[in-house]
């Protein structure tokens, strides 16, 4: 009885199958961590050349003041909701008691009242907060 023999032929598709799953997982991961690169409430920051926090320090809590003088914290349980001035300082102290190195940072919007500004800086004197830092955009002379 003759064998048979059966040739093999070489596979000429390509399957995409992996690298479609690959695309899928890459678009989820941006999808997810697009929202979290921006920080606080649209806010329009002044030019100014000063230095960028220090990479290894912790990160900040950062108070934003809009144009109508309403107060964003991003610590709060929701950044993106205004707050009050006492729930404000609560939350700060309540941030401030469980790591003390924490940089306190306040963003103005550029085109809102300076008043805004100083009466934030205000509460945050009178809440005892010692050391607070004010957020600007790089000028356009920085590197």
């Amino acid at each position: 009885m003759p064998q048979t023999v059966r040739k093999r032929r070489a596979m000429s598709e390509i399957n995409v199958v992996p690298y479609i799953d690959v695309m899928l997982v890459l678009l989820i991961i941006f999808m997810v961590t697009a929202p979290l690169l921006k920080q606080g409430v649209d806010v329009d920051l002044p030019q100014a050349p000063a230095e960028a926090l220090d990479v290894d320090s912790p990160e900040p809590i950062v108070i934003s003041v809009d144009q109508g003088g309403l107060y964003y914290l991003n610590v709060a349980s929701a950044p993106d909701d205004p707050i009050e001035a006492e729930p404000l300082i609560s939350a700060i102290r309540a941030a401030l008691a469980k790591q003390k190195t924490r940089p306190v940072m306040v963003r103005g919007d550029k085109n809102g009242p300076y008043q805004n500004v100083v009466s934030l800086l205000v509460l945050l004197q009178q809440a005892d907060i010692e050391s607070v830092g004010l957020v600007t955009e790089p000028g356009e002379d920085q590197p």
